[in-house]
């Protein structure tokens, strides 16, 4: 399920490097996040849903991806991250 315009701008106004940044990776795995979160619902009502199972596993391996990325390149930013986003890692 997409995100809702408003939602996804206030995401990336949040979590952005600098005034026209949007696709930095603290963005990306934001967003990611926004989306993750927001199937939690739709999975506790549906739970034979496997298809848009299928699509939450491939965004949190992309997300883990991405952080694994910024862990790599940048671990300070890798630590506030995950610390705004409220991951447990």
């Amino acid at each position: 399920m997409a995100l809702a315009k408003e939602t996804k701008t206030k995401v990336i106004a949040d979590y952005r490097r600098s005034k026209t940044d949007a696709g930095s990776p603290e963005v990306q795995v934001a967003v990611l996040t926004e989306r993750i979160n927001g199937l939690s619902p739709h999975f506790e009502a549906n739970k034979k849903d496997h298809h848009s199972r299928y699509g939450l596993i491939k965004m949190v391996s992309r997300r883990k991806r991405l952080l694994n990325y910024l862990r790599k390149i940048a671990p300070d930013r890798y630590q506030d991250l995950i610390s705004r986003l409220n991951l447990r890692k």
